[in-house]
């Protein structure tokens, strides 16, 4: 596929096709034990996602156990790394059980609370784990699984790795730190992958600092076993296995990066304060790129919008526990507003493609509605 296929391809589509994927988990107590896996193996704690059906979307039941086993594994003198994975080969982890969260949060359920604040606990867990901390982020990774490698120290992409942060899609914003490590990466290119939910495949999820190594897919289950053998290893001969296997790598070696030419437009065009600015900026440039660009932006939920550039400009200067709290207010007012259920709708239940947001244009989103998805819960808010 030529370059000027990949601009035309309509990748807000394709982002709702894996979406509905995580709403069609239909969840009994009966699958849970075997919903997620955790062995000890070799030197390592090894934790498999293991709802291959559903992209290995993550849902409140597989926090509950990776949770507990992780610290568990950080205080235990004989565990010396820890290893995630996916099931099934599709994906790593293609994000959040949406349709659960929408439908609990709906019927004023306590999930949506639950899930969130947890799933932010493990995110922190993850990133102040004092094990070294290896993601096989093969296959789709999106939203909830990014939140499940990117906070760690290692993450290992493959030809066949899929990013996306796809959330102002369905009336969300790019949560589980996206504040914290998305303003972070080059130049503006977090707010763009942010805003328009742009896929980023194979080497380039290396290219664009999600991932620290790339290992052809089909040397992953050797680096695995090899990673498994190490005798007592330290976070430097784990670091050693892993670049090893990243500099023998050929696959796309000589590619370069599928936005290199484009970054210098997209640091200035996302450079500006506001959405509206941005907006006009695109409109303003009118190459082929920047009207795509546009075309993605104007579906996405304005509320979302304007939330996602308030989120990354805050977070860029704060902590990933600041970040977490932020966003865990943030995952409660979206869920008690209009957007996220009328995109869970559109994209998961009735399937039309045709959200109808609330409000419908970013001029009707004042300051002071954005001031009340900020404010902070009191009690309720997210602790550490």
């Amino acid at each position: 596929m030529g370059l000027r296929q990949v601009w035309r391809f309509n990748s807000f589509r394709r982002t709702n096709v894996i979406l509905q994927h995580l709403g069609m988990s239909k969840h009994t107590d009966a699958d849970a034990a075997g919903e997620v896996l955790l062995e000890r193996r070799g030197c390592a704690g090894v934790i498999t996602l293991n709802r291959p059906k559903f992209l290995n979307a993550l849902n409140l039941n597989m926090i509950r156990h990776i949770y507990p086993q992780l610290k568990n594994w950080e205080q235990d003198p004989e565990t010396f790394l820890i290893i995630i994975k996916g099931a099934g080969g599709k994906a790593f982890c293609a994000g959040g059980d949406i349709r659960v969260i929408s439908e609990g949060g709906k019927a004023n359920q306590k999930i949506a609370q639950d899930f969130f604040r947890e799933e932010y606990m493990l995110n922190n867990a993850i990133d102040c784990c004092r094990k070294p901390y290896v993601a096989l982020i093969h296959g789709i990774t999106m939203g909830g699984g990014v939140g499940l490698s990117v906070h760690g120290q290692f993450r290992v992409a493959t030809e066949k790795s899929l990013f996306a942060m796809p959330e102002t899609a369905i009336g969300l914003f790019p949560d589980v730190g996206g504040g914290y490590f998305l303003p972070r990466l080059q130049g503006k290119l977090g707010y763009f992958l942010a805003l328009t939910g742009f896929r980023l495949k194979g080497r380039d999820v290396y290219a664009a600092g999600i991932a620290t190594h790339f290992v052809d897919s089909e040397k992953l289950d050797m680096l695995e076993e090899d990673l498994l053998a190490l005798k007592s290893p330290s976070k430097e001969n784990i670091a050693d296995v892993l670049d090893a296997y990243h500099t023998k790598s050929k696959i796309d070696q000589d590619k370069s990066f599928i936005l290199e030419e484009h970054m210098d437009k997209i640091n200035s065009w996302f450079s500006a304060n506001t959405v509206e600015q941005i907006i006009e900026n695109l409109q303003q440039d009118g190459s082929s790129f920047a009207l795509e660009q546009l075309k993605v932006i104007n579906k996405m939920s304005p509320t979302s919008l304007k939330i996602t550039v308030r989120q990354l400009m805050e977070g860029s200067s704060k902590t990933l526990q600041e970040v977490l709290t932020m966003e865990y207010r943030l995952s409660q007012a979206c869920v008690g507003g209009h957007d996220f259920h009328e995109g869970v709708r559109a994209v998961l239940i009735d399937k039309d493609q045709s959200p109808k947001w609330k409000p419908a244009d970013l001029k009707e989103v004042t300051d002071e509605d954005l001031n009340n998805y900020f404010k902070p819960l009191g009690s309720n808010d997210l602790k550490f």
